[in-house]
């Protein structure tokens, strides 16, 4: 059965999606993302998007769709673990795969292949995040530490928050770089125009500092080794799109299609290369792992090198 939802003026300027929240709290805004992406809600019999602005005038229909259960589901699905032990794991996450379930994403998830292949992880983040201390956005690959306990799940979380961990980054950005390295400390705000990213361009919102040097200098695209203290959602796309150097293949925050020359990636090329941290059980151990830059990757920076010449910084 149908509901038929009248918006009013003080839903002008809102996004589809929270407006329709707004009207309907017994459904989650993930479970209202996911029908609207499945063209379960339609305005004027058209399906339409979630980050529609509404002008507060139209009448939408929404079809709800049958609930999946808000609890995540083991999966046999693949899964790269580059370290183990008794408190954490630090598995190898390919682009693509979405960490845990979402807005219109309930399967194969990284969650979903955890469960499937261990037995015990913490529940610090309740059912749909068991053993997830921290993400990586769906086209970045590479490493993400997982916890097995809630003990180690709470000291992973204040090593986070403490900027203790070591978070390094490789990337490809637009353009040549000014000087062999520098750092952008913006704040990161949600775009108030395109709601699905974020934005270094407000004088508010949460603090981040993004540093990088150069590894390889090509005539239009600069080779990064890229390294972050804080971990905002989309801290460094938003960062180094700020500076004009937006990330290869990365659309969203102002990248080309394609450049001249070079085939398409299929993915933005981002990948988180190195991990370190203290051992949650011994604070004078450290865990140090690295993820190779996957192949898709490395093909293509050889075309870039073959294709482009490049300098080291």
């Amino acid at each position: 059965m149908s509901l038929v939802i009248q918006l009013e003026q003080r839903d002008h300027g809102k996004r589809l999606d929270s407006a329709l929240h707004d009207r309907l709290p017994q459904y989650s805004r993930s479970r209202l993302q996911g029908w609207i992406k499945n063209g379960r809600v339609r305005i004027n019999s058209e399906t339409t998007k979630s980050s529609l602005i509404v002008r507060g005038t139209e009448t939408v229909e929404v079809e709800p769709g049958t609930l999946p259960p808000l609890k995540a589901e083991a999966e046999d699905i693949a899964l790269d673990v580059l370290y183990e032990d008794a408190d954490v794991l630090v598995v190898n996450k390919p682009a693509g795969m979405v960490v845990h379930a979402g807005a219109g994403y309930h399967s194969g998830t990284l969650v979903n292949a955890l469960l499937h292949r261990f037995d015990k992880l913490s529940t610090v983040g309740g059912d749909l995040r068991p053993g997830i201390v921290h993400r990586l956005d769906r086209e970045t690959s590479g490493a993400l530490v997982v916890a097995r306990t809630d003990q180690a799940h709470q000291a992973l979380a204040r090593q986070f928050q403490t900027r203790e961990v070591e978070k390094v980054y490789l990337a490809l950005v637009h353009r040549a770089m000014e000087q062999n390295e520098g750092h952008c400390a913006r704040p990161i705000s949600r775009d108030p125009i395109r709601r699905t990213r974020m934005t270094a361009k407000l004088d508010e919102g949460r603090s981040a500092r993004t540093e990088w040097s150069l590894l390889e200098q090509f005539p239009a695209l600069s080779y990064l080794r890229v390294r972050i203290g804080t971990g905002r959602t989309h801290q460094i796309r938003a960062h180094l799109s700020y500076l004009k150097h937006p990330i290869f293949g990365d659309t969203l925050y102002g990248a080309p299609r394609q450049l001249p020359g070079l085939p398409q990636l299929g993915r933005f090329f981002l990948h988180a290369h190195h991990l370190r941290f203290r051992s949650p059980s011994d604070e004078s151990r450290w865990i140090d792992v690295r993820s190779p830059l996957p192949q898709e990757l490395e093909e293509f920076l050889k075309v870039v090198r073959s294709g482009m010449g490049a300098t080291h910084g």
